[in-house]
């Protein structure tokens, strides 16, 4: 299965997502959630555990309950998500929320959703920041919570991939080529073919939601 969810121009992120479900399998275990609130946007991925149906279920647990939630603090998500994952198998979990007021993006993994945010200031003293990613299982064991926060420009690209890419999305800059372009190259490119995987491709815009 390979899906492709486009963007809506509206938004404050331009933004795209493929996915593919593990080998087999007529559903896939990895979601994302786009979900705009007022003053900003939430962007995230969730690896439900293993594949298939269980592992579904539990990325639309949490998906259901960010979407009902997008403007809220991401340790305040991260810990909603694990109260009602608890019934589930449990996921993997990362998250990106914008804000256009501060000019910011912060941002918190638990498990090993890998994320990027790469600067479109070539010249920036760091043109490509990593997620830092704790270890744990929402919905079964939470680490202590800490989350980053990032000032973000125009044309700053985050990109969040579930363990099902290989690490090797990091090896080229994707700054200045549209999303969807890039969600489907990281993934033709990096699937390991041995689980479900996905990729989430999202560019700042700036300006209001």
């Amino acid at each position: 299965m390979n899906k492709v969810l486009a963007t809506d121009p509206r938004a404050l992120l331009d933004w795209s997502a493929a996915k593919r479900a593990f080998p087999g399998e007529t559903e896939c275990g990895d979601a994302c959630i786009v979900a705009p609130f007022p003053g900003g946007v939430l962007a995230g991925v969730i690896d439900g555990l293993g594949h298939g149906p269980e592992a579904a279920e539990a990325a639309r647990v949490a998906t259901a309950n960010l979407q009902a939630n997008a403007g809220g603090q991401v340790i305040d998500l991260v810990s909603s998500c694990h109260s009602a994952m608890r019934h589930t198998r449990g996921a993997a979990l990362s998250l990106a929320s914008f804000h256009v007021a501060t000019g910011t993006m912060t941002w918190i993994g638990v498990g090993n959703v890998e994320g990027a945010l790469f600067r479109i200031d070539r010249n920036a003293a760091r043109p490509r920041d990593a997620l830092m990613l704790r270890g744990g299982v929402v919905g079964y064991q939470l680490p202590p919570l800490r989350a980053t926060t990032h000032h973000v420009d125009a044309g700053d690209m985050l990109v969040l991939v579930t363990d099902g890419i290989s690490g090797s999305f990091y090896d080229r800059s994707p700054i200045g080529r549209p999303a969807r372009e890039i969600a489907e190259e990281i993934l033709e490119r990096c699937d390991k073919q041995t689980d479900d995987a996905l990729v989430l491709v999202a560019t700042y815009l700036g300006g209001q939601p």
